[in-house]
């Protein structure tokens, strides 16, 4: 049977708890505007380069070959968890939904070059059979996305050039309303020839039709390279975002938890100091009587 001294230290234990839980809540919550301000503000970038295609697709040729559209070659994935705890089934669901994924293809595993952002998504994969090539860092701001991002577009270059790497997935977790999120995966590469296609057939939204002196290829090229960063840029911080969002949900459990349970404590304390009370009064009126 715990003391009363115990059981109030128990109290202001619980209650200390329960504030930190809020703190984090609240920080995870202002995270999440945050990276959905970041996506958002990639709007007129993306806008950018899309009609950069545009223009150059409609003046010139659009090639058989485009970057990553070779028919023989490795695959690649991406897969962004997270680096921190706390929240929830994030890691163990893009964990799975790759790997499920990755088996409704068919293909060998041992022939997939995966990339993981992210420590704790690591063991999951692992286990899945899946061999990770290299593991990224999550950023833990807006402005470590950038350096994290262009890490990851150099990689991808490096195992295009040195082991012919045709095909990148990616994989993460998008933020849906509230605290939920799900798992879906995109093609980077090899781009979208439809796109592409749908790009050229567009009218351009003025007379001005704007004119480079740069080669064709390297304009494309550079094109490219910024829809992938782009793409990139997004979905990781979409991933941010689910991730703070299942940590809040976490939270939200993990707080009606403390709640019962300092329910539970406060009902203990007061009854035992009731108790502690009745003894003590008990113990006067046996006194005085025995004095009597």
């Amino acid at each position: 049977m715990a003391t009363l001294e115990e059981l109030r230290q128990k109290v202001e234990s619980t209650e200390q708890m329960q504030s930190v839980v809020k703190t984090m809540k609240t920080i995870a919550a202002v995270s999440i505007r945050q990276y959905e301000k970041a996506v958002e503000s990639l709007s007129d970038f993306n806008n950018t380069i899309k009609m950069g295609l545009k223009i150059l697709l409609q003046h010139g040729p659009l090639k058989t070959r485009l970057p990553g559209g070779e028919k023989q070659g490795k695959k690649s994935v991406v897969v962004f968890g997270s680096d921190q705890g706390m929240c929830g089934q994030f890691n163990e669901q893009i964990a799975s939904f790759t790997l499920e994924t990755l088996e409704k293809e068919a293909g060998e595993k041992e022939d997939i070059i995966v990339l993981a952002v992210g420590e704790r998504v690591v063991p999951s994969l692992e286990e899945g059979g899946l061999e990770i090539r290299e593991t990224f860092s999550v950023p833990s701001s807006i402005a470590g996305i950038t350096p994290t991002v262009q890490d990851i577009v150099l990689k991808i270059e490096q195992l295009q050039l040195r082991e012919h790497l045709t095909r990148v997935d990616l994989f993460h977790n998008r933020p849906l309303s509230g605290s939920s999120y799900q798992p879906r995966t995109l093609r980077l590469l090899p781009l979208d020839r439809k796109w592409l296609e749908s790009l050229r057939q567009e009218k351009w939204p003025s007379n001005n039709i704007p004119i480079s002196t740069l080669a064709w290829e390297n304009l494309f090229s550079g094109l490219v390279r910024y829809n992938i960063f782009v793409s990139l840029y997004r979905y990781m911080a979409e991933s941010l975002s689910a991730e703070n969002a299942s940590r809040i949900a976490s939270m939200q459990n993990a707080e009606r938890n403390i709640e019962e349970q300092l329910e539970e404590l406060k009902a203990r304390f007061r009854h035992e100091r009731q108790q502690s009370i009745t003894e003590e009064l008990l113990d006067i009126v046996s006194g005085f009587e025995a004095l009597s």
